[in-house]
């Protein structure tokens, strides 16, 4: 089975490093540029895991992680956010949205993979 990710940054650098990334790893990937654009994109994408950063226009990673998880599209894939940002209130506030890990930025792209396969199993 070919895992479904859902990307979301509004750095277009960052969108287009993370769709290379993940595509060579296997992955079918769908990409949104911010969190109202992930939302709008949810449905047809039915993503098995969600990768968003926190810091975007018109809505950020927290909005997303709320409608997501308690939104009209509700859904309880595993969501991981990918972010500059390390001080630990910020990660206790996405958890407690429900985002299941933080991977900060620049990232290892092996252990990006291993991170979403490894939520993707649970």
């Amino acid at each position: 089975m070919t895992l479904r990710v859902l990307a979301i940054d509004d750095s277009f650098t960052m969108r287009e490093l993370l769709r290379h990334v993940l595509t060579e790893a296997g992955f079918e990937v769908a990409i949104a540029e911010d969190g109202v654009h992930a939302i709008e994109c949810l449905p047809d994408a039915k993503p098995d895991v969600i990768v968003t950063d926190l810091n975007m226009p018109r809505m950020d990673g927290f909005g997303v992680i709320e409608a997501v998880r308690g939104g009209e599209h509700s859904s309880r894939a595993p969501i991981l956010v990918l972010t500059t940002e390390s001080a630990e209130p910020l990660k206790q506030r996405a958890r407690a949205a429900g985002a299941t890990g933080w991977i900060v930025k620049p990232f290892n792209e092996t252990s990006l993979v291993a991170a979403i396969r490894r939520v993707a199993a649970w």
